[in-house]
């Protein structure tokens, strides 16, 4: 028999409104909850507020037959998701504030029987955090047995790449930490609804871990070729034809350097283990500090760039973190421009396929956004920043005669 039948999920974002779309088409009765209104409007009316390969085509389905709904605040259900943000203070401490906000909104809503799985990614301990909130909030909870016998409690983190959001998460293997053994067995039950791989049943502080270690690995191998690229620019090398060269071994796969490292897993994730173990983690917090200050070696090669001009323009390529979304999020091509924008003294052109208005940050500083074409046009200097698909395909000779800084090896 199948035990859900409805489905809350709190946070829209870029995991969570995915996620609830996905469940919905299962026929699941799905409410999705974020706290803004402007989002909610703009799902109920079947479009999404982020840019994900076909979502708009799922949301459209699942809102029109009633499967779908979002509000702004959590109804009943079975089950429970929390899909929220979960971002660093100062001092790179893991802040919690929007999963203990999320939990304990629920908390009226939850019944006996129910099961909640925290989606975000978190550092290790956070979902026994969780359950304390939820039974603070509802102490008959804890009297009727806790976390695996009154109700069930697990984490199961996702593993997805923005662009492929609702392909990865059908088809990816998902790790799904109980709290008890039968916490982790009624989650699978509610992921294999969809879930097309594997899933794998471990303890909660194991299935974070195992989150966080995999976006740390990615950190390490990502500093070592920024890394790299440092060290090939002041022996004169052409690190993109280094690269190519070394990863003819058969034994040997150095990724791409960039601008830095963006976007909430990896530009995050690897301090989660950091702060929790700071003694330990001598290796995961170099890379951390490799890569953070990669943006600083692009900002002193535009402004050596922009002195050998009087009046030079210079146009940016790319704002978002990674190729082809909209997501700015620790962004270091957005860290990059706002830095530069403030401290130049010349035109400067913003260019970002995926958006329609400058982001906050650089509201008021001195730089337009505009049109790729546009921005060639008129650009003496290219900082060539994410690599979109509509800066590939740019013709070699319209580029031709400016000076280009390629942080990502596009233009050759």
């Amino acid at each position: 028999m199948q035990p859900f039948k409805s489905l809350c999920v709190i946070g829209l974002g870029y995991i969570g409104l995915p996620t609830a779309a996905v469940f919905a088409k299962t026929g699941l009765k799905v409410t999705g909850v974020d706290v803004s209104e402007k989002a909610v409007k703009s799902i109920n009316s079947g479009k999404a507020h982020i840019v994900e390969v076909d979502l708009d085509g799922l949301l459209q389905g699942v809102v029109a037959n009633g499967s779908l709904k979002a509000q702004t605040v959590p109804a009943e259900a079975d089950a429970f998701i929390i899909a929220v943000p979960t971002p660093f203070m100062d001092g790179h401490v893991p802040d919690l504030t929007y999963v203990e906000a999320a939990t304990r909104s629920i908390a009226p809503f939850v019944r006996e029987g129910n099961l909640i799985v925290l989606e975000s990614t978190i550092p290790p301990g956070a979902t026994d955090k969780m359950v304390a909130w939820l039974e603070e909030e509802r102490p008959d909870l804890a009297v009727a047995g806790g976390a695996g016998k009154a109700y069930f409690a697990a984490h199961c983190p996702e593993r997805v790449l923005p662009g492929r959001v609702l392909i990865e998460l059908v088809q990816n293997d998902r790790i799904i930490g109980g709290i008890t053994d039968e916490c982790a067995e009624r989650a699978q039950a509610l992921y294999e609804l969809f879930v097309n791989g594997d899933c794998y049943l471990t303890n909660a502080r194991t299935a974070e871990m195992a989150k966080l270690s995999e976006n740390a690995f990615r950190d390490v191998n990502i500093a070592f070729a920024n890394e790299l690229s440092i060290i090939a620019d002041k022996l004169d090398i052409d690190v993109w034809e280094l690269i190519a060269l070394a990863n003819k071994h058969p034994r040997v796969n150095i990724l791409q350097p960039g601008p830095g490292v963006g976007g909430h897993c990896i530009a995050v994730d690897p301090w989660f283990i950091v702060d929790a173990v700071p003694n330990e983690a001598r290796l995961i917090r170099t890379a951390r500090e490799v890569n953070d200050s990669k943006p600083l070696v692009i900002i002193d090669k535009v402004k050596r760039a922009v002195s050998r001009f009087k009046s030079p323009t210079v146009a940016f390529m790319g704002l978002a973190f990674k190729a082809d979304i909209d997501d700015l999020r620790s962004s270091p091509a957005l860290d990059i421009t706002v830095q530069l924008a403030g401290e130049l003294d010349c035109t400067m052109l913003a260019v970002e396929p995926n958006i329609s208005e400058l982001p906050a940050s650089l509201a008021g500083l001195p730089i337009t956004l505009t049109d790729t074409l546009e921005a060639v046009e008129r650009a003496d200097i290219l900082v060539l920043l994410v690599d979109h698909k509509p800066f590939k395909r740019l013709p070699p000779n319209k580029r031709a005669e400016k000076i280009i800084i390629d942080t990502r090896g596009i233009w050759g």
